[in-house]
């Protein structure tokens, strides 16, 4: 018995046909009929239905079926242990991310590019979504890895965290607005924004979930007037007088330079959070595997600043 015969088996089984099968192997349908009936042969039974329109398993097919996808999948296994001894990392892996996660401070892309020039072997794929998505995603082994903005201490179950970015939130208006009264303030009660129009990033971000949960926590239902995925453009948005922003802690010289002026939020405290995160019990392959402790070094755990 060869392990070529069980993955044609399995190949007419998922396709229940024998030219599909046959394309979908690079091979010739001839070749796969002759790999098919050997392996009966040397199991003594016919293991496909033929007669109708659609190739079906038999009784004693089916009951080879699940052992037959357990040898692939052990020697699949071995394969993926040798390469992970050795280095030879290859496969796929899956990235999330959320909007604004990529500073000068965390590269992403750089430490990416590093990555795929050591396994070339291994395709990276990067998405951009909201976080509560992607934890989400995360939880049904759709992602290996993400970069969420986080909202509660608790990791959600199943997933956990090393938080990489631990800010203030600040609230960003231009330099005439009144909430700046008195001069000298230096923070800013979140009471004080209930009856305002406010700037933010979009429902299912880390920072969207704090700022709601604050404010229902102080009784009111924040007015959102305006959102973005991108931080830069909440920036412009409150530049031009549409409303006060909330944002991580920007530079007071940033922000002059934007024609903003920031406080941070008080009573209670804000702040913006990101995270690395991944399945509590690791990366299924060899290549997220790599690729999680690579980031892990590469973003540290935040000092809350």
């Amino acid at each position: 018995m060869e392990l070529r015969q069980l993955q044609y088996f399995l190949t007419v089984v998922e396709e229940a046909n024998f030219t599909r099968a046959a394309a979908r192997l690079h091979v010739a349908q001839s070749g796969v009929s002759a790999q098919v009936r050997q392996l009966e042969r040397e199991l003594g039974q016919p293991l496909l239905d033929r007669s109708g329109r659609r190739v079906t398993t038999t009784e004693a097919g089916e009951t080879v079926l699940p052992y037959a996808r357990a040898a692939l999948a052990a020697i699949e296994g071995m394969r993926q242990t040798v390469d992970e001894f050795t280095g030879l990392v290859r496969g796929h892996v899956t990235i999330g991310v959320v909007s604004g996660a990529a500073t000068d401070e965390y590269d992403l892309a750089t430490l990416l590019a590093d990555f795929h020039n050591e396994h070339p072997q291994v395709e990276i794929s990067l998405t951009e979504d909201t976080s509560t998505r992607m934890l989400t995603a995360l939880r049904r082994g759709e992602l290996d890895l993400a970069i969420v903005g986080i909202t509660d201490d608790d990791p959600p179950p199943g997933t956990s965290l090393q938080v990489v970015i631990d800010t203030p939130l600040v609230a960003a208006m231009t330099p005439e607005d009144p909430l700046l009264l008195p001069t000298g303030r230096t923070a800013l009660p979140l009471a004080a924004l209930a009856d305002r129009r406010l700037i933010s990033l979009p429902r299912g971000t880390g920072i969207r979930g704090a700022l709601e949960r604050a404010c229902r926590q102080a009784g009111f239902q924040p007015r959102i007037a305006f959102e973005a995925a991108a931080p830069g453009l909440l920036t412009r948005f409150a530049a031009c007088g549409l409303g006060v922003a909330i944002l991580p802690e920007v530079p007071s010289e940033a922000a002059a330079a934007l024609g903003l002026r920031t406080l941070p939020l008080a009573s209670p405290r804000l702040r913006g959070r990101i995270a690395l995160a991944w399945p509590t019990d690791g990366p299924t392959t060899p290549a997220a595997k790599a690729l999680l402790i690579r980031m892990q070094k590469a973003f540290p755990p935040a000092k809350p600043s």
